[in-house]
């Protein structure tokens, strides 16, 4: 026998709460909207938004918002400085557009006005980036490109997997592929692009009652709506480290809400008479020890990194974390929950029936 974290005959009923956590869902993605929109929206770092970073270290400490004073003028605009590491003599400094020419000047400028300021405590400039408007763009729709296309191609696995539909799946993602691709040409932006494609992939994954495609893109879409509200509401730059975060989120999410249908889909095969709702409950605190333990011991592990990590490294560890936290909410109280208003326990076992395992019961056992 092994560690069980909790009891085997454990029965939550999270179906029971769904309405509640829907409210919460919903409640999470106001606050994250109402963030975006009175704070201006998502603050693009200059890996999308151009600009400048360098990073400097003082031989003492030095303060804050004097730092900041000391470059805020008119060549170096749009100064925002980040202290990272224990000594209190490290910081990124980060100009949205610069007057000061090439990167060779405008390390002068940066050095001159150091000095000119801290006489008595020399700086030295370690690092310097330089991304202009053009990058930045290009930067930006590969991003969105890369969220998209990953959240498509989860819908073409999950359709194929657990209801047997491949060609279903394969056939939304090409017609969707080929209509951003010509939509694209018309000089529409890519955020709007995005967010309609995602819009056609729901509405046809329920048009084709892909139902499990559809549970699965909806907590995916949620977890990063949430996560990306709420770094928007504490004013976390979104740059290529927390583009990476959400990207990891995606799969680690999926993975989650994998685990609960495999499980959910042998219930199915097991007892198909039984009501769907508590198949659900069955399949959720069945997986519910594996879910935690594992979500507990990655958020640990992204807590360590974001309070000893340092400055670098801290928005990425925290939107992990809060994207672990949202990410497993979703798998217990959303994921599975949107099947049971999508579908009754006969169209589910009619799905399961067309699947011809020699040994049903291997898979999705945690």
């Amino acid at each position: 026998m092994g560690f069980a974290f909790i009891k085997n005959d454990t029965n939550l009923d999270f179906v029971g709460v769904r309405r509640i956590a829907y409210a919460v869902s919903v409640l999470l993605l106001l606050v994250g909207v109402a963030g975006a929109v009175f704070g201006n929206g998502p603050k693009l770092g200059i890996d999308f938004a151009g600009g400048v970073i360098v990073q400097v270290q003082f031989q003492q400490t030095v303060d804050d918002n004097t730092l900041k004073k000391s470059l805020d003028i008119p060549s170096l605009p749009g100064i925002t400085t980040q202290r990272f590491g224990d000594t209190g003599r490290d910081f990124l400094l980060r100009f949205s557009q610069t007057n000061s020419g090439d990167a060779t000047q405008l390390r002068t400028t940066v050095m001159e006005t150091l000095q000119a300021s801290f006489p008595d405590n020399r700086a030295e400039i370690q690092r310097l980036e330089v991304v202009g408007p053009k990058v930045g763009a290009d930067l930006t729709n590969k991003a969105l490109n890369a969220l998209y296309y990953s959240i498509l191609l989860i819908a073409v696995y999950i359709s194929g997997r657990f209801e047997q539909r491949w060609m279903a799946g394969a056939a939304m993602a090409a017609v969707l592929w080929g209509g951003v691709y010509l939509v694209g040409l018309t000089g529409v932006g890519m955020g709007w692009l995005v967010l309609v494609a995602l819009g056609i992939t729901l509405v046809v994954c329920f048009a084709l009652r892909l139902n499990f495609a559809l549970g699965a893109l909806v907590a995916l879409m949620h977890d990063v709506a949430i996560t990306v509200g709420l770094l928007s509401l504490m004013g976390v730059e979104l740059d290529l480290n927390v583009l990476a975060a959400l990207l990891t989120l995606i799969g680690y999410s999926l993975n989650d809400t994998i685990i609960v249908y495999d499980r959910l889909r042998e219930n199915l095969r097991a007892t198909p008479k039984m009501g769907m709702a508590q198949i659900i409950n069955r399949s959720v605190n069945q997986t519910l020890s594996r879910t935690i333990l594992t979500s507990g011991t990655t958020a640990v592990a992204t807590l360590a990194l974001l309070l000893l990590g340092g400055g670098v490294i801290h928005d990425f560890a925290l939107t992990m974390l809060i994207g672990v936290i949202i990410g497993t909410y979703s798998s217990i109280f959303v994921a599975s929950a949107i099947l049971l208003s999508l579908g009754d326990t006969a169209f589910y076992v009619s799905l399961v029936q067309k699947e011809n395992y020699e040994r049903p019961g291997e898979h999705g056992i945690v």
